[in-house]
């Protein structure tokens, strides 16, 4: 053995060491507080559930509770222009809210055994790095900040492309910006994310 210092792998790359962001873990509304602007999932065990949709107060009408549920874009549509729209009542009990837990790092593995899930509730939903996700493009995305703390709520609008600095990165904007592009044609504003801050919801 040589007395010769050993490269630090580390060296140089501090993004390295960020914890990779938060997964997504239903929790059933009933066990929950608040829900206003929650993102939430709607459906039944063993049926199936359907996402991108979001919550306002839950409502009692006789004996039972229902959860207001819209879908996004009705949702940062009615917040951003001050309008009432109509959201279906759902019963508390098919709400599941989304919520955060912790971070942890997950081996990716091509077992499919690994992928199944149980049908008694939503999955839970670790983040992909964007390196590894098949498409990018319209899908919710994470920018994981240089003091390691998450920015969510934010979407693709480009595929992963070498900039002028010739660094790997996509574009993403808000998800405002997002869903106002589809509702008035304006283009959004977006923001250059090198691709080993950029995760996958």
């Amino acid at each position: 053995m040589t007395g010769e210092p050993q490269p630090d792998p580390f060296a140089g790359h501090p993004d390295w060491q960020l914890d990779p962001p938060r997964p997504i873990v239903p929790t059933p509304a009933t066990m929950t507080g608040q829900l206003r602007g929650r993102r939430v999932l709607i459906g039944l065990p063993g049926h199936g559930w359907r996402s991108d949709l979001r919550a306002d107060e839950k409502v009692v009408q006789g004996s039972r509770t229902y959860v207001p549920v819209m879908t996004e874009g009705e949702w940062y549509r009615a917040e951003a222009e001050q309008t009432e729209i109509f959201a279906p009542l759902v019963p508390v009990e098919r709400v599941w809210v989304e919520e955060y837990g912790v971070a942890g790092i997950s081996l990716p593995t091509g077992d499919i055994t690994s992928r199944l899930v149980s049908l008694d509730e939503p999955s839970r939903r670790t983040p992909v790095p964007a390196l590894d996700a098949p498409a990018l493009s319209g899908r919710r995305v994470v920018r994981l900040r240089d003091d390691g703390t998450e920015e969510r709520e934010l979407r693709a609008v480009t595929e992963l492309h070498t900039n002028s600095q010739g660094d790997i990165c996509a574009r993403v904007t808000t998800e405002l910006d997002w869903y106002r592009w589809g509702w008035s044609g304006h283009a959004p504003r977006t923001l250059e994310v090198l691709v080993h801050r950029l995760w996958v919801e």
